[in-house]
């Protein structure tokens, strides 16, 4: 029914998928942490908890971001600017900062 490649292929899609997902997860942690900075001002720290723990660890590497001090320091700046995920996504904001 399903040859090599075809097997391939839906294994290659599979991961995709999951990597989707966890990509997914980090996004609602850096919306939680900067939901956090907002209103009790301790975003960064939290998101910077959460990716040293063992869970954001072994969901970063899920996602395919190497859980290095580096990402940890990224994601915290993130935080900082406190623009929410799906706003520094978006088209329009893009565009904006590339006029800047």
């Amino acid at each position: 029914m399903f040859d090599s490649a075809d097997a391939q292929a839906y294994t290659n899609d599979q991961g995709a998928r999951a990597r989707r997902l966890f990509a997914a997860v980090v996004l609602a942690a850096l919306d939680d942490a900067i939901a956090d900075d907002k209103k009790y001002g301790n975003g960064p720290d939290q998101i910077a908890r959460w990716a040293r723990s063992r869970d954001g660890r072994d969901v970063l590497m899920c996602a395919g971001i190497d859980p290095s001090e580096r990402s940890v320091e990224g994601l915290m700046e993130f935080v900082r600017r406190g623009v929410r995920t799906s706003v520094a996504l978006s088209r329009e904001e893009s565009e904006r900062r590339n006029a800047a």
